[in-house]
């Protein structure tokens, strides 16, 4: 299926990452356990015999104690440093006494956030930094100023950005010393805005459809990496026991015969159907069960063996009626 571009720039050759989002219990607010500690480093197992050897981060989750639990399992296994690649995100602020939650991509602000990153999580450079979500009162020569003072010290080697427009990836991008690596949105076969933004062109639509056009498009002739959160659709395809609509309980249905007719995982058929978009998009898996981990492992091969005819069927099936 050909390179992503993380691989062409060197950063890895994972095609899944780990989301960790849900390290301690998401926004938990108490102190670590030695028995979180445990489960990290289970999961972290898991994740590498799945293949998966870069693990996504936020300063945000669990308001820090996500990074720091994964840091304690760094600090124990250093050797971990060299197999991995780290990547974390900046800029959402959390309400704090009389302050609301807010966006922030001030340059003492991504400054400040590196450092905490860094030190939660015992290692000395992040691979990858996003901006996590778009700060409307950013000043574009701020960001450049922090991006080369973080770039120029070695503590982090690529920058991108998460849930951005191709217009403002461009805006950005006029500023910074250094090309965007990365643009990070919520894709998945349950979550179909992307698709549905391109193949809806010069119609009448529902305006519930607000994907900006040209993004996807955008970060492929860019060569920017396409990352996936919420690839797995909250399992709602994979066997989570929630309400479904018809259209999700039809989907979950041809999920599962497709991945019994494969002898394989339906989270293997999920994944692999975004894996087989050309964009060669990442997914970022955001479970904590090892062997849901375990599930993924075979997403590479079947987004290689998924056929036209088997991705529209899935793509149709999800949307609840057939493209135009």
């Amino acid at each position: 299926m050909g390179k992503m571009p993380l691989e062409t720039r060197g950063i890895t050759d994972s095609r899944l990452a780990f989301g960790c989002m849900h390290l301690c219990g998401g926004m938990k607010l108490n102190p670590i356990t030695e028995e979180e500690i445990r489960n990290t480093e289970r999961l972290v197992d898991a994740a590498l015999e799945a293949g998966i050897t870069m693990f996504d981060h936020a300063d945000i989750y669990a308001k820090g104690l996500a990074e720091a639990v994964f840091g304690e399992v760094m600090k124990r296994r250093p050797q971990l440093r060299d197999k991995i690649v780290i990547q974390s995100k900046c800029g959402i602020r959390l309400p704090e006494g009389t302050a609301p939650k807010r966006y922030d991509f001030s340059r003492d602000h991504i400054l400040g956030a590196v450092e905490g990153s860094l030190k939660r999580l015992h290692v000395e450079k992040l691979d990858v930094l996003l901006l996590h979500r778009p700060d409307v009162l950013m000043e574009p020569e701020e960001i450049a100023e922090a991006f080369s003072k973080l770039r120029d010290a070695g503590k982090v080697d690529h920058f991108g950005v998460s849930n951005m427009s191709a217009d403002q990836i461009r805006y950005l991008q006029a500023y910074l010393p250094v090309p965007l690596a990365v643009n990070q949105l919520d894709l998945s076969l349950g979550k179909l805005e992307w698709l549905d933004s391109a193949v809806t062109v010069n119609r009448r639509i529902d305006k519930t459809v607000r994907f900006p056009e040209g993004t996807i498009e955008h970060c492929r002739k860019e060569n920017i990496q396409l990352q996936a959160w919420g690839s797995l659709a909250q399992g709602r395809f994979t066997g989570r026991e929630m309400d479904l609509t018809e259209a999700e309980r039809a989907t979950a249905a041809l999920v599962a015969r497709m991945a019994q007719e494969k002898e394989t995982t339906p989270e293997s058929i999920v994944l692999g159907w975004l894996m087989r978009h050309p964009a060669k998009i990442q997914p970022i898996t955001g479970t904590v069960n090892p062997a849901r981990v375990a599930a993924c492992a075979d997403a590479v091969r079947q987004a290689d063996l998924m056929t036209r005819e088997e991705w529209y069927a899935l793509y149709n099936t999800s949307r609840g009626a057939d493209i135009p």
